[in-house]
């Protein structure tokens, strides 16, 4: 751990595992939420240039079934002389692109000065690799209730990178995205090394959602949809990816821009491996999706709904198997006083008791008589094979 002692807690307390017994699932805006089953895609221009590309290149992600809109207004460039950014006339440029598809707008803010103005305009604030460890700027975004997608520093650990995490969720906002996009190594046939193991490192760590951006890691638009496939494969929550409807006059990036009909082609191939890993992709615009009817409406209430029942089951489960281990805590009191440690009159009162507390809910007795009965079938397993385990 770069030199720390490793015995000691990691000083990321609040982006860390600590107390949580599930990732983070959080909403971005217009109906979408990350972190969940669903699969996340963001996908634009990496800058805005003018309304016709970025009105233009809107329709098409949206078309395809991306999630949120992407675009800079504000570009940090390695010189000076690069096109910088529209600036706030940019920002105007992606709220009528939002209005237009309804799309949820995430682009990035460089200073502590510039929040204000981004906020006004977007669903998600992003900082780029260049500001990962700008600590006042990380502490300024610590005030606001957007959602923050956090991009990885060029040479960041993981551990440093949960630390630049941890410095906006100590100012007290919650809605932290950490978005892998390449770290700088020797190795110079990609514009940066893709470093997807690091999305296993951070969700052994951390409760917060990882997406990948294989647009920056690699510069080369032909290698993006084999990376963005090997992201979802390794467990990540979303992807952000770089479309532009010419990427051949892209003022910025366009050697590694998708065009429309290649994005629209990786959607469909990520909408179909979506299941093999436990997730689904169905954007605004995809097959069975929400066919370019309004972000705010009854689809994206059912979304909201099913992110809840996944909460929900993972909370349903850590009570369960903490249900467990005190039957087994039972059994073990029991067997040092030579009870039995099946108790039928016992295991009635408890089915009995849940019945009647259902009355008038959803799930009427027969219903919690079955769920209950199973569960304390399988205490009663646990216990007895703690009970052979004691005498091996």
């Amino acid at each position: 751990m770069s030199g720390e002692n490793q015995s000691q807690a990691p000083p990321y307390k609040l982006a860390g595992l600590d107390g949580r017994s599930r990732p983070s699932v959080f909403d971005l805006g217009r109906g979408v939420s990350l972190g969940g089953r669903e699969f996340i895609v963001m996908a634009g221009p990496c800058s805005v240039e003018a309304d016709p590309q970025m009105l233009g290149t809107a329709r098409e992600v949206k078309a395809a079934g991306a999630h949120l809109l992407r675009g800079g207004a504000f570009k940090p460039r390695s010189s000076p002389y690069s096109f910088q950014g529209l600036a706030e006339e940019g920002l105007k440029m992606l709220a009528r692109a939002r209005d237009l598809t309804g799309l949820a707008v995430v682009t990035e803010v460089m200073d502590s000065a510039e929040v204000d103005l981004v906020e006004a305009y977007a669903d998600v604030l992003q900082v780029g690799s260049r500001n990962s460890q700008n600590f006042s700027l990380l502490k300024r975004l610590g005030q606001t209730r957007k959602p923050v997608l956090l991009k990885r520093g060029l040479m960041n650990t993981v551990e440093e990178f949960l630390g630049s995490a941890e410095y906006i969720l100590a100012g007290g906002n919650e809605k932290v995205i950490l978005c892998e996009r390449g770290i700088r190594t020797f190795e110079p046939s990609t514009r940066n090394t893709l470093d997807l193991s690091a999305v296993l490192a951070v969700k052994e760590r951390s409760h917060l959602p990882v997406i990948v951006d294989p647009s920056h890691a690699s510069g080369r638009a032909s290698f993006v949809p084999p990376l963005a496939k090997a992201a979802l494969a390794v467990g990540a929550d979303g992807l952000m990816i770089e479309v532009h409807c010419r990427p051949e006059a892209a003022l910025c990036d366009g050697d590694e821009s998708l065009d429309p009909a290649e994005f629209k082609s990786l959607m469909a191939e990520l909408a179909a491996l979506a299941p093999r890993f436990g997730r689904s992709l169905a954007g605004p615009g995809a097959p069975g999706g929400r066919g370019g009817e309004p972000v705010a409406g009854k689809t994206e209430e059912l979304n909201d709904l099913r992110a809840r029942i996944d909460e929900l089951d993972d909370e349903i489960l850590e009570l369960v198997q903490k249900r467990a281990d005190a039957a087994l805590e039972i059994g073990r009191v029991k067997k040092s006083r030579a009870l039995a440690v099946v108790d039928p009159a016992r295991e009635k009162a408890v089915l009995d008791r849940l019945a009647l507390k259902s009355r008038g809910r959803a799930l009427k007795g027969r219903a919690i008589r079955e769920i209950y009965s199973a569960i304390v079938r399988a205490c009663r397993a646990a216990q007895a094979g703690s009970e052979e385990e004691g005498r091996t």
